[in-house]
């Protein structure tokens, strides 16, 4: 199929007729939302008729219009086939109200994710790989501290190393090789691709595959570099407990308490919340200045120091929502200024230095071993990296890991 206009892509006229349909518009009320005027030809509601029937086909600016009037992302009308609900494993959000719109990008981005790691468990089990002990031999009735220590055992945790680095990032750069050191594969991703397509962390935080051969870990890069961490072991502990399935904001649900509280028991001992035993006591604005010198000092972030005050009942369920308004506040004042003042940087990172950091060494050091062994072909190894053929090469030619 051709689309109108040089090298657009072709869309698929089902895609437009589930936009318009999940939006909850008729064939009439889309057209006037669209400004499909009447002519002497046709009535708006024909003219719209004929591009969902593949009769004629919608310019980029009448797309545009429908991502804005049927609330999509643009990308969504160029997919090959309408969004399905994807198989998420167990979805451990507990949205109230249903599901947000952006669920059909994360739907999209798990299809792929899950795609590409079943691609990996293949690889890994023509290479006869034994099966991890640890996926799945963990329950709740254990307790917290018993897992949080299992973990820190089996991957070798030193909180003193953690917190040695320079920033919250260089902190979660040390986590994520003691997760990959035991076989686990810790991805960033939050959008399909492009900043058009991202995914907020209320739709999701994270996302743990719990495949005895191949275990995934989904890291939502939309998130603060500080909150990495904390939903890297948050996943990880879905894996001790042998769960796959999406996690988001939401701590009503009792695995998800459960699996914040092992996180939480590795990255900040109770003794040292003692610190901060005052805080219900304190003026807001009082209490935000002291979390946040005690949250940069450990590299983690304000929001998970609050929801370990309200778990040992240092503060009140209001002041722990206060707190979250008032760091989420700043979050998003904080991202709005550092949007107007990212441009493109001569001699920034570049294309591969950014993929590379997303997909992790694990995944890069496996594709390598196979591609240099014949095994695995540039095709299949971009498959597997969510790249194109062409970029595999490069992506990994000067690998340093």
């Amino acid at each position: 199929m051709r689309s109108c206009g040089l090298s657009m892509p072709a869309v698929n006229p089902k895609v437009l007729i589930w936009a318009r349909e999940t939006a909850g518009l008729s064939l009439e009320a889309a057209a006037r939302a669209l400004d499909l005027n009447d002519t002497q030809t046709k009535t708006g509601k024909e003219k719209l008729a004929a591009f969902e029937a593949g009769k004629e086909f919608p310019t980029r600016q009448l797309l545009l219009k429908m991502s804005n009037k049927y609330r999509r992302s643009l990308l969504v009308f160029y997919l090959d086939t309408p969004p399905v609900k994807g198989d998420r494993g167990q979805d451990f959000r507990a949205l109230p109200g249903g599901h947000s719109e952006d669920d059909v990008l994360l739907d999209a981005l798990i299809r792929d994710l899950k795609s590409r790691q079943a691609l990996v468990r293949s690889l890994l089990e023509d290479e006869d790989a034994e099966k991890i002990a640890f996926i799945g031999s963990a329950n709740m009735t254990q307790g917290a501290e018993i897992v949080a220590q299992n973990i820190r055992s089996v991957i070798g945790f030193s909180l003193e190393k953690f917190r040695a680095g320079r920033t919250a990032e260089d902190a979660f750069s040390y986590l994520r090789d003691r997760i990959e050191s035991v076989g686990i594969f810790v991805l960033l991703a939050g959008n399909l691709g492009s900043h058009h397509t991202k995914i907020p962390i209320e739709t999701f935080r994270g996302f743990a595959i719990a495949d005895p051969t191949a275990p995934f870990i989904v890291v939502n890069d939309q998130d603060a570099k500080s909150a990495w961490s904390f939903t890297a072991l948050h996943e990880t502990t879905h894996l001790w407990l042998g769960t796959t399935g999406v996690s988001g904001t939401s701590t009503e649900a009792t695995i998800e308490k459960f699996c914040n509280d092992v996180a939480g028991t590795l990255l900040l001992p109770a003794l040292e919340m003692q610190e901060l035993h005052r805080i219900q006591s304190l003026p807001l604005a009082d209490a935000v200045n002291q979390i946040s010198i005690f949250a940069k000092a450990r590299k983690v972030s304000r929001a998970m120091v609050a929801y370990k005050l309200l778990r040992l009942r240092s503060i009140d369920e209001v002041t722990w929502h206060e707190l979250n308004a008032s760091f989420r506040q700043e979050w998003i004042e904080g991202q709005a200024k550092k949007n107007e003042k990212d441009k493109p940087i001569e001699g920034g990172p570049n294309y591969y230095v950014v993929r590379r950091h997303r997909l992790g060494k694990a995944l890069l050091r496996l594709v390598r071993s196979l591609v240099n062994t014949g095994t695995l072909t540039p095709t299949k190894a971009g498959k597997v990296l969510g790249v194109k053929p062409r970029n595999v090469e490069p992506l990994l030619k000067d690998l340093s890991v």
